[in-house]
C-alpha cells in the first residue's frame, strides 16, 4: 500500500512521524552525524545520538534545528529525507503529501526554508501548521468552538503558550527556553557547585530521574559520575532533587513569565473560559514533576497535563491529515 500523506513533528530534540492508519511510526532524536573529511552524513536519529560526546574529531554530531527552526538547511533536508524514506519506503513515483509542525512565531523566511527542505526531501506538497494548534488538537481540545482554550507546549528548544478559539490562535507568546536549556543549566550548576563536569545526556537523565519544578520535603537522591575539575579523574557524587530544582530556577521563571504575559493580553471573555477549563500542558517538558503545580501556584489557574504529552503534536498532525478539507481553510500554509 502506498503512503500518500505523512505528518512530521519536527522538533529541536526529537522528530516524530505519523502515518494515517498506522499511527506514530518514528520517534527519534533530531540529531545528525557528519564526516568532517568528505562532509557526508554518517548517521541520523538514534544512531547519531549515541555518538554525542563520544565522537572523534573526524565526526561532527549536530542538531540541525535550533529553537524550533532550521539552523542548518542542508543537514535538515538530509534528516527529513531519512525520516520520510524510513516512514514510507523508497520514494519512487508516489511522493507523499507532508504536513510539518512549525513554531507559532516562525518568520516568512523560516517558513520558506521548511517548505523548500520538505519538498527537496521528497514531498509532493508541504503543509505547515503551527505547533500550539497541533498540540491542542492532539490533546483532544475542541479548537473550533467559540470558547477559549489555553495550551502550554514545552519543547526541547522553545516553549509556546497560545490561546485558541474558533480554530485560530487569538494570542500567543514563545520563549527560547525548553528542555535543552534546562539540561544546560543542570550542567552549569553541577560544575559550579560540585566542581564536576558532566555531559548534557547525563543532565537529561538526572532531570528525568529526580527533577522537580518545586522543592520537595522528601528529597529523591541520585548518584552520578563525571570528571573532577580539580584532579581530572572520574568521580561519583550524590545529588538531591531540591538541588536540581535550584539549578532550573531561571528557566522555570521564564516559563511562568511567558504564561503570565499571555494571560495578561487575553480578552476577558476568553480568560473566564480558561479559568473554567484550565491550562493544558503538552510537550516533553510536561513530564517534569510538579510543573502543573508550579504554574497553578503562581497564576491561580488550574493546570492539566495532556494525555501522552510527548505525542500531542504528532497526534495532531494525524488528525489534521485525516480531515485536511476542514482544516485547510484557516490553519494551513501550503506549497
Amino acid at each position: 500500500m502506498f503512503v500518500k500523506k505523512i505528518g512530521i513533528d519536527l522538533g529541536t530534540t526529537n522528530t516524530l512521524v505519523f502515518v494515517p492508519k498506522k499511527g506514530i511510526v518514528i520517534n527519534e532524536p533530531s540529531v545528525v552525524s557528519i564526516s568532517v573529511l568528505d562532509n557526508k552524513i554518517i548517521a541520523v536519529g538514534n544512531e547519531a545520538k549515541e555518538m554525542i560526546g563520544r565522537a572523534p574529531d573526524s565526526i561532527v554530531v549536530a542538531r540541525p534545528l535550533k529553537d524550533g527552526v532550521i539552523a542548518d538547511y542542508r543537514v535538515t533536508e538530509a534528516m527529513l529525507r531519512y525520516f520520510i524514506r524510513k516512514a514510507i519506503g523508497k520514494i519512487g513515483m508516489f511522493k507523499p503529501e507532508v504536513l510539518v509542525s512549525v513554531p507559532a512565531g516562525i518568520t516568512s523566511t523560516e517558513r520558506r526554508a521548511v517548505i523548500e527542505a520538505t519538498i527537496n526531501a521528497g514531498a509532493k506538497a508541504a503543509y505547515l501548521v503551527k505547533e500550539p494548534v497541533l498540540a491542542a488538537i492532539g490533546a483532544k481540545i475542541s479548537i473550533n468552538s467559540p470558547s477559549g482554550n489555553m495550551i502550554l507546549n514545552i519543547g526541547g528548544g522553545t516553549i509556546e503558550v497560545a490561546v485558541i478559539s474558533l480554530g485560530g490562535i487569538v494570542n500567543w507568546h514563545s520563549a527560547r527556553v525548553g528542555g535543552n536549556k534546562i539540561d544546560e543549566a543542570i550542567v552549569d550548576y553541577i560544575k559550579k557547585k560540585h566542581g564536576l563536569a558532566i555531559g548534557e545526556r547525563t543532565a537529561e537523565l538526572i532531570k528525568i530521574a529526580i527533577g522537580s519544578a518545586i522543592k520537595q520535603t522528601n528529597e529523591e537522591k541520585i548518584s552520578i559520575r563525571g570528571r573532577d575539575l580539580t584532579t581530572g579523574y572520574p568521580k561519583t557524587i550524590e545529588l538531591g532533587s531540591n538541588e536540581i530544582t535550584e539549578a532550573m530556577q531561571e528557566q522555570l521563571r521564564e516559563i511562568i513569565q511567558t504564561v503570565k504575559s499571555v494571560l495578561q493580553d487575553t480578552p476577558p471573555e476568553l480568560c473566564s473560559d480558561i479559568i473554567d477549563k484550565g491550562i493544558i500542558i503538552s510537550g516533553g517538558g510536561a513530564l517534569l514533576k510538579n510543573i502543573d503545580t508550579l504554574v497553578t501556584k503562581i497564576t491561580g489557574v488550574p493546570c492539566h497535563i495532556a494525555d501522552d504529552p510527548l505525542l500531542c503534536v504528532a497526534k495532531g498532525t494525524g488528525l489534521v491529515l485525516n480531515n485536511l478539507d476542514i482544516y485547510k481553510r484557516n490553519i494551513l500554509t501550503k506549497r
